[in-house]
């Protein structure tokens, strides 16, 4: 029988990327997969907690464990900073209430990011996709520090046909998003961007793959801004690691 997993789909992935997560799909289907989507997820209340708002936070997380508890299988989740808070950020939230604690360890358990799930629980690092130039790898924060996920999206790319890996300078570096962060710090989150630009032209990739769509999106805000001047024959985006995955 095909393991089955529940998409946690996000909402940035949901609102900016809706593609995205049909590539997600596609690609845990090809790997074996049973893909389940249930109806009644909403935010995650990252944002929320994040910004110390923790009894918002709190009503945000009980929906996501609701909709999620009476389901069978993982959870996936494809971003690392959302995992990140299902399987860590809900553990501190609901430190204090023990029958919500119990409830959201047993999510925790089970919740997965979508490179991860696909390497460690499927045991799968091919997925036949063939992604024809280069490609360099931005390690999102939440995803390498806090669930420790560095090698399962490599070691992905490493099997893609015709790709051209290239390490990325600082790869590990922040590119200043970090949610609220770019907001409460604007002139911080714009130097911290402007490096990571200015790293991925000297890396000459002209697709950065990350596994986080917050990356993505205040990446590519940053590429297409008028003062970042980069070489006009080399046009550069941000990407995620589904897509590429998802390449034919």
């Amino acid at each position: 029988m095909s393991p089955t997993a529940q998409l946690f789909i996000t909402c940035l992935m949901d609102t900016f990327y809706p593609a995205v997560g049909e590539a997600v799909v596609r690609v845990l289907q090809r790997a074996g997969a049973r893909v389940e989507f249930p109806s009644g997820q909403t935010c995650c209340g990252q944002p929320a907690f994040n910004a110390g708002m923790r009894a918002q936070a709190r009503p945000i997380a009980q929906q996501t464990i609701r909709a999620f508890e009476n389901t069978r299988g993982a959870v996936v989740v494809p971003s690392g900073s959302c995992a990140a808070m299902l399987r860590h950020g809900y553990l501190e939230l609901f430190a204090n209430e023990p029958a919500w604690l119990r409830r959201a360890q047993a999510l925790a358990e089970r919740t997965f990011e979508f490179s991860e799930y696909l390497v460690d629980v499927l045991q799968v690092d091919d997925v036949g996709a063939s992604f024809p130039g280069k490609l360099a790898y931005h390690a999102s924060c939440h995803l390498r520090r806090d669930l420790g996920v560095d090698r399962q999206p490599r070691r992905l790319l490493s099997h893609v046909r015709r790709a051209e890996i290239i390490e990325l300078p600082y790869a590990t570096e922040c590119c200043g998003f970090g949610g609220v962060f770019a907001v409460e710090h604007p002139e911080l989150s714009s130097a911290m961007l402007a490096r990571k630009i200015a790293n991925l032209e000297t890396s000459g990739a002209p697709t950065l793959v990350s596994c986080d769509g917050g990356c993505i999106t205040h990446i590519n805000g940053g590429l297409q801004h008028p003062s970042v001047v980069l070489n006009a024959r080399r046009p550069r985006q941000a990407v995620h690691i589904a897509t590429i995955l998802d390449s034919r």
